[in-house]
């Protein structure tokens, strides 16, 4: 073999070795960093932030409720949206009231606009009506990484959750354990196995159009107990807690005549349901001594004016954890 002949050799050898060494070090897609691809400045206290997921190969949207000039060193509180994900316009930044209440706190609070129908959690399978659905990695890792550099947080987080996410707000500070000190469900269905929480965690897919069984397998799928609260309670220790629930009576915490009569027609009976799965939740942590409080109101439908109030109520505890 020529001298040339080895040195093309030689090259080649070692441009295949390189690319096999890529090739194993290289993060999966799942892996890879997430990151801001957009910032836009509503107001001096509000941002509307984009960022990439590469777990889902996506840009997701966030508003993001801050002091004015973005100071450098708050914490940071999560509330997620309920089944529409935000996506269709409800959510507690049109609805709940944030944006008066959050103004001249110390703390950033992020809004995310996503998960619609997903329980908010990361899906075995791709869904043929939602697609590919990795919002526990997202909520728990890319999103809080990226606000964290974005804002120059201090770290300290607290999550909550309304309605389908009330439940998976539980579960995401479960599977999560370090990232998030506070956590609050509010009007939810904690638990996954029970009977009124596995009707939860199948109906809300299917009212999206989508597979349940494409999110956790089929309920013998040792998922569905892997990512139930009530069941994995034990693992919230340590943590802030806060449980909240109506008592499905219209009353005036609804708000106006229009929420009241609203209540008459589905939302009592949504808040009822919340108000059992609640209390199977709350009776396990009294059950492992495991400190919380549950905001049990004589009157209150699944209404935003319930879920304003309580996430109110739970404000104090919550900034005492986070340092707010």
């Amino acid at each position: 073999m020529t001298r040339s002949a080895t040195v093309r050799l030689s090259t080649l050898i070692l441009a295949a070795a390189l690319a096999l060494i890529a090739l194993v070090v290289t993060p999966a897609t799942g892996e890879a960093a997430a990151r801001v691809v957009g910032g836009r400045e509503l107001s001096p206290r509000v941002t509307l932030l984009s960022v990439y997921s590469p777990a889902m190969n996506r840009v997701i949207r966030s508003h993001v409720l801050h002091p004015p000039g973005k100071p450098a060193g708050l914490p940071s509180f999560y509330l997620l949206p309920g089944a529409g994900g935000a996506e269709d316009g409800i959510s507690w930044y049109n609805n709940g009231g944030v944006k008066r209440f959050f103004a001249g706190k110390r703390v950033n609070v992020v809004l995310p606009i996503g998960g619609r129908f997903s329980m908010m959690t990361n899906w075995q399978q791709a869904d043929p009506m939602l697609g590919v659905n990795k919002w526990q990695t997202f909520y728990t890792r890319e999103l809080p990484d990226a606000v964290d550099k974005h804002f120059r947080t201090s770290g300290a987080n607290a999550l909550g959750g309304v309605s389908m996410s009330a439940g998976p707000a539980l579960d995401l500070a479960i599977q999560a354990p370090n990232r998030f000190r506070a956590v609050a469900a509010y009007s939810g269905c904690p638990g996954t196995t029970d009977p009124l929480g596995r009707l939860a965690a199948t109906a809300i897919p299917m009212r999206g159009g989508a597979n349940p069984f494409n999110m956790w397998g089929a309920y013998d799928n040792p998922a569905w107990i892997a990512h139930d609260p009530v069941i994995n309670a034990g693992r919230l220790r340590g943590k802030t807690i806060f449980l909240s629930a109506g008592s499905g009576l219209p009353g005036p915490i609804d708000g106006g005549p229009v929420e009241t009569i609203g209540g008459l027609f589905g939302g009592n009976v949504l808040e009822a349901i919340a108000l059992q799965c609640t209390t199977n939740m709350a009776n396990r942590l009294s059950a492992l001594g495991i400190p919380y409080r549950f905001s049990h109101r004589p009157d209150g439908t699944h209404s935003w004016g319930l879920f304003s109030a309580d996430m109110r109520l739970s404000w104090p505890m919550i900034a005492r954890a986070i340092g707010a």
